[in-house]
């Protein structure tokens, strides 16, 4: 009797597709290397005259699978039948874990993914019931940013959004997703904020930083401006407190403003190299003191040079702007690289490369960065970004360039419309937004793409890719929004720009930043940014629970070469590595070669590469092994500001008690349904991405 119809596991009844047989024992016969379709065809074959056979008209997905495995041992195909029965289990304890995640999932998301988009993504009710799937969040998203497009292309973008977002192959920014179609409506995830040398012109900063924390941004200020501590206050005749107290002030805040009541807030706190209060600022993180801040060192050329030249550097205050002090610039430089080896901070931003780069200069100089520092920001500026999902752009063996094109100008499109519909928390901050237009839009994935492609992570051969990649990305972003100036018009400041000689029209006053892209990289399933593998195997650390995860790229390339058995995976388990483990080729040691394997050097190199094709910063974080010296610091310091470098951040591993990843933990007792943020470019833990 012929099949008509499978009920589901949930009930429903859906026609019956044979092809869906077909293509399920195709992928068990290429996990054990036999890349033979017409053998699967002809085995769907067998296992429909057996299921006709019962004289059934309707057949549970279940009987179909046990149907399929009998036919594969049938046929002799123990390998294959194991292959096809360990993908059926893993499902079904997907399954398991979502029901009692309590989220419905279609879009077969990983429980991460589900677990994270439970805390902290999906709408509830008043008491805290989760009132939307994943699949309706999309839609939510869709659906509210479509609606910035004109007449019936508003159903067309809202189907082509929908189904790039349902698809994974690009995800904007946490507040996007958080708040799109809701009554707070605030979708930008990087703000910068001016902090004057006033009591009130401070607590107003302040004011504003609590109200755009509750939105879901995060915030970055220069405290530059502030006078120094000892300096005098003609208004009550006494001595001014300097930058760091008012610094420790946000920084309580902050821990008392919960980011849209679901995330921590995020800022990024800097000081320019020539303030007199430098070495206090630097220092600062030793007291254990500015917990929700990452610091920066805004860093001049004249500085650097004065470093390399061994030369003495004046430290101006900022309210005489005259000179106080005259230090010699080595000794400042030591105390930042000691500061950065013991605890993460401060980075360095190069603010001179920064203000070079400025696109709107007649509108104002570049002070500050958003909290990860990839994008630098006009005060009162704010940006939304978004991330394509580069394991989306593999097609056998290769990337497709033409899909990753058409992906860029969706995705510069939807940002671009993120503007439009956007509630911005301050007026402000609204009016110098609209003006520019500022989009970000950048990758992640970048690590699995490489592994895909079997090309080591800091070879030559990444780093040309590095660069064709994200100069194809820049361009079509470019000519993409070229063409959206001129079917919608340019961003107000055009005029004022260093496009109005070289463009008839730009939409977008910038397109690209590299953000390290914390949950939503989760939520895709690829690795954060253009990080490397912190490892292919590891724990993840959340209000004292922990859970582990094996990298996806190495278990789909470790079945092909049959490697994937427990005991192997208990030994990644121990270092996270497959360094010294017997058994595994030498050049896939090579493609997974973890963070702390890979020479400092190349970490730098490979954000120098994209930094090349980005409008505006890259986030990536230099990993150090814990035994790295100091020396080492201070040469990836001088190396960045040689390369042209936006900014630079370095990370030694076991620096901070409370780093996010782990390794050589037990395992033994891990909670699979809670998720911590995602190792990332903002590795301390603060990224509001």
């Amino acid at each position: 009797m012929k099949i008509t119809s499978v009920k589901k596991r949930n009930g429903q009844i859906e026609k019956f597709a044979e092809e869906k047989i077909t293509i399920a024992i195709y992928k068990a016969l290429k996990a054990r290397k036999k890349d033979d379709f017409l053998l699967a065809e002809s085995l769907c074959k067998q296992v429909v005259k057996s299921l006709e056979k019962e004289k059934h008209t309707c057949v549970s997905v279940e009987h179909i699978q046990d149907v399929v495995e009998e036919t594969l041992m049938r046929n002799n195909l123990p390998d294959v039948a194991r292959a096809y029965i360990l993908y059926r289990d893993k499902r079904r304890q997907i399954r398991e874990s979502k029901k009692i995640i309590g989220v419905e999932d279609r879009l077969k998301l990983s429980i991460n993914a589900i677990s994270i988009l439970k805390q902290r993504y999906l709408l509830k009710d008043e008491t805290g019931k989760i009132i939307e799937t994943p699949e309706q969040m999309f839609e939510r998203v869709a659906r509210h940013v479509a609606s910035a497009e004109k007449g019936s292309e508003k159903a067309v973008y809202q189907e082509k959004f929908y189904k790039m977002l349902t698809d994974l192959e690009f995800l904007p920014n946490s507040p996007t997703l958080m708040n799109a179609g809701t009554t707070l409506g605030q979708l930008s995830a990087c703000f910068v904020l001016p902090v004057p040398d006033s009591i009130t012109g401070i607590f107003e900063a302040l004011k504003n930083m609590a109200i755009i924390h509750q939105s879901g941004g995060g915030t970055g200020f220069s405290f530059s401006n502030i006078r120094p501590k000892g300096d005098i206050v003609r208004s009550t005749m006494g001595v001014a407190s300097g930058p760091v107290s008012f610094i420790e002030i946000f920084d309580k805040a902050t821990e008392v403003v919960k980011q849209g009541g679901r995330r921590r807030g995020a800022n990024m706190g800097i000081l320019r190299i020539d303030h007199p209060d430098i070495i206090e600022f630097v220092t600062s993180k030793r007291k254990n003191i500015l917990t929700n801040f990452n610091l920066s060192v805004a860093v001049t050329d004249t500085y650097m040079e004065s470093v390399l030249k061994n030369k003495k550097f004046e430290l101006i205050n900022p309210r005489t702007k005259t000179a106080v002090k005259s230090i010699p610039a080595r000794e400042l430089f030591d105390i930042i690289c000691q500061c950065a080896w013991e605890t993460g901070d401060p980075g360095i931003i190069f603010i001179d490369e920064i203000n070079r780069k400025n696109p709107v200069p007649e509108i104002g100089t570049i002070e500050a960065t958003n909290p990860c520092g990839e994008q630098p920001l006009l005060n009162y500026e704010s940006c939304n970004l978004g991330s394509i999902n580069l394991t989306k752009i593999v097609d056998s063996g290769s990337i497709n360039w033409e899909k990753l094109k058409q992906i860029v100008q969706l995705a510069t499109r939807f940002l671009d419309d993120v503007i439009d519909v956007n509630h911005y928390p301050i007026k402000e901050i609204e009016q110098m937004t609209l003006a520019s237009r500022k989009i970000g839009l950048g990758i992640m994935g970048w690590a699995d793409l490489l592994a895909e492609l079997e090309i080591p992570y800091g070879s030559k051969e990444s780093l040309k890719l590095a660069e064709k990649l994200m100069d194809f990305i820049n361009t079509t972003a470019l000519e993409y929004s070229i063409y959206l100036g001129k079917i919608k018009g340019s961003f107000p400041d055009f005029k004022r720009s260093i496009y109005r000689a070289q463009f008839d029209a730009l939409r977008n006053c910038t397109r690209t930043t590299i953000a390290p892209t914390g949950t939503i990289s989760i939520i895709a399933g690829c690795s954060s940014g253009i990080e490397p593998f912190f490892a292919i195997a590891y724990g993840r650390k959340l209000a004292g629970s922990s859970i582990f995860e094996i990298n996806p790229v190495w278990e789909r390339k470790a079945a092909k070469l049959k490697l994937l058995r427990p005991e192997i995976t208990a030994e990644i388990l121990k270092t996270g590595s497959l360094k010294n483990i017997k058994g595994i080729p030498a050049h896939i040691k090579n493609v997974f070669k973890t963070a702390l394997e890979i020479e400092p050097q190349h970490h730098l190199l490979m954000q120098a590469a994209f930094q090349r094709h980005t409008d505006n910063a890259v986030s990536k974080t230099i990993n150090l092994p814990e035994n790295a010296t100091i020396q080492m610091v201070k040469n990836i310091f001088i190396s960045a500001y040689r390369m042209k470098c936006k900014g630079i951040t370095i990370f030694r591993y076991g620096s901070k008690s409370s780093q996010v990843l782990y390794l050589g933990e037990d395992f033994s007792q891990l909670d699979y349904l809670q998720i911590g943020e995602h190792f990332s470019g903002c590795t301390k833990g603060y990224c509001n991405y």
